[in-house]
């Protein structure tokens, strides 16, 4: 189940904003992350940047890690914020001091790093009482966007791995062919 990485080569396909916001709006993100002027802000799996810049100006930085330097690539062609800084790195072994984020959000990449020790390395890079929202899709979906089902976890899979390493959940949402978990960091 999951663990692919999204074909660089179709990042393009990350901007479609109508497409984008249908399963994810600004608005929910914001919602579900709450983010204060002065946090610092991990975008796991951020590929071209396009949820990256409706939280940057809510905050102080945003970190835009993806696995990928080719999505940095592409995100720097179309322009970087000044507060963004670019991260190469795998969810796993996150080059963050510990307690060094106050928050962290993953929007339709869960799929692809879901691991204990991912979860794991958040919960020791997200300080005390920070949040985590985790945005994906869902294995109860048609799968009508989206990778195929049989990569996919449903929500509870997704608060029973979190809820494994201490996070406490503050919400959970499931939609068609989506969920929104939101966390806090013990």
């Amino acid at each position: 189940m999951g663990f692919h990485t999204f074909d660089a080569e179709k990042a393009a396909r990350l901007e479609d904003a109508a497409k984008r916001y249908r399963y994810l709006s600004r608005e929910e993100l914001l919602e579900a992350l709450a983010p204060s002027e002065d946090d610092s802000i991990a975008d796991l799996g951020s590929g071209t940047g396009f949820y990256t810049d409706d939280v940057a100006p809510h905050v102080r930085t945003v970190y835009a890690v993806d696995v990928q330097a080719t999505m940095h690539d592409a995100y720097r062609e179309k322009g970087v914020p000044e507060n963004v800084e670019l991260v190469t790195s795998d969810i796993e072994e996150l080059p963050f001091e510990t307690d060094q984020l106050d928050g962290a959000f993953s929007t339709m990449t869960y799929h692809e790093f879901a691991s204990r020790d991912a979860i794991a390395e958040l919960e020791r890079a997200v300080r005390s009482g920070g949040r985590l929202a985790i945005v994906d899709w869902s294995a109860d979906g048609s799968g009508e966007s989206g990778p195929p089902t049989d990569e996919r976890y449903a929500a509870s899979d997704a608060t029973t791995a979190l809820e494994r390493v201490g996070f406490e959940i503050v919400s959970e949402r499931v939609r068609p062919e989506t969920f929104v978990v939101v966390a806090r960091s013990p």
